[in-house]
């Protein structure tokens, strides 16, 4: 089982830098109390102020059933107002039920996401971080014994290293150097089986996500040239957005809008997101994983796109800090693993993935 006094240690000194005097705000359901109350001494340890926000499971799938109008495109002042005025926030992932948002209309999960878009913005500017905590419902989505996924998270968290800190500094080193190979990158071809798709990613910044975001992490990312995409990929990695299980995606790209759009499993889901709005059918992100940590898929993109040896595309918003200026409320990570054959060729070049796939 994952230590919470190490585990709430990691958050604090690597992904939010807590410091004297800050106001953290931290959020999360009751099943992750173990963190949560680790969370609130190691904040009050560091002289700063913990913002605790724990919630029920059953809320999020009660606000769809309960809703008013105004509840689905409109925000709440408060939210506003924690994420403009908070100095760091940190949300966790602790589901009772993954697949309680299942039957909800994906419509209106996307109204709801298009009203947040300040609130996003707001909490955006600031320092923030995602992670998870393991639960019974993680585990079962992940097919493994809550034992074997607890185990599996701590490593992806590296929390069974000796010194967590120092081993996120190494791959952040690692994958520094990964971005600079790709700093002066023009083109990037992916091939794999059913996949050949080429990207413009000229003049745009390659981010190292190491874990200061999202922990754990393990990836560098960039936001291609909006119009840029030509081809077809097949995204082989399954994935559950708001416990909808989506499989076997294959999007076809002309000019950087998909032009054709199919899934083995959870077809309405993949029509629904194309139609929240115009930059949904453009690309936002482009991202390799390289976490060693994570090398099977668990149905959570937190971790499975870190994996080692993948790449993933993200329909609808960028992320500003690359150049990228794609606008959506969707931001979809969808992936691919490259580990069976596949490739990235930068400008004609075969990319060695050794970076991406080396050990620990």
């Amino acid at each position: 089982m994952i230590d919470p006094d190490r585990f709430a240690a990691l958050l604090c000194d690597w992904c939010l830098e807590v410091a004297p005097g800050q106001q953290i705000i931290v959020g999360s359901t009751s099943l992750a109390e173990p963190l949560l109350d680790a969370l609130h001494a190691a904040i009050l340890e560091r002289d700063a102020w913990p913002v605790m926000r724990m919630t029920s499971p059953a809320w999020e799938p009660g606000f769809y059933r309960h809703a008013r109008p105004r509840h689905l495109d409109a925000h709440s002042a408060h939210d506003l107002l924690d994420a403009e005025t908070a100095d760091a926030s940190l949300r966790i992932d602790a589901p009772r039920n993954g697949a309680a948002l299942a039957g909800v209309d994906p419509a209106l999960i996307a109204r709801r996401a298009r009203a947040l878009q300040p609130v996003q913005a707001a909490r955006s500017a600031r320092r923030w971080a995602f992670t998870l905590w393991p639960t019974p419902s993680l585990a079962q989505a992940a097919g493994m014994a809550e034992e074997d996924y607890g185990a599996f998270v701590e490593r992806a968290l590296f929390l069974d290293r000796e010194d967590p800190v120092a081993a996120w500094r190494e791959l952040s080193q690692r994958q520094a150097r990964l971005a600079a190979r790709l700093g002066n990158a023009r083109t990037v071809r992916i091939e794999a089986e059913g996949t050949d798709i080429t990207l413009d990613v000229a003049d745009r910044t390659w981010i190292n996500s190491d874990g200061r975001r999202n922990m754990p992490s393990g990836e560098v990312f960039t936001g291609p040239h909006e119009r840029s995409a030509n081809g077809t990929i097949r995204f082989t990695v399954p994935t559950g957005p708001r416990g909808v299980t989506v499989t076997g995606v294959e999007l076809t790209f002309r000019d950087g809008e998909v032009v054709a759009a199919r899934a083995d499993q959870g077809q309405p889901y993949l029509d629904s997101a194309l139609a929240t709005d115009e930059g949904a059918r453009r690309l936002g992100e482009i991202g390799i994983g390289t976490n060693p940590g994570i090398d099977v898929p668990t149905g959570h993109i937190l971790l499975d796109e870190k994996m080692a040896g993948t790449v993933h595309l993200a329909l609808g918003r960028s992320y500003p800090e690359t150049g990228g200026t794609n606008e959506s409320a969707v931001h979809w990570d969808l992936i691919c693993d490259l580990r069976a054959g596949g490739s990235i060729s930068v400008d004609g070049e075969t990319l060695e993935l050794e970076i991406a796939l080396g050990g620990r």
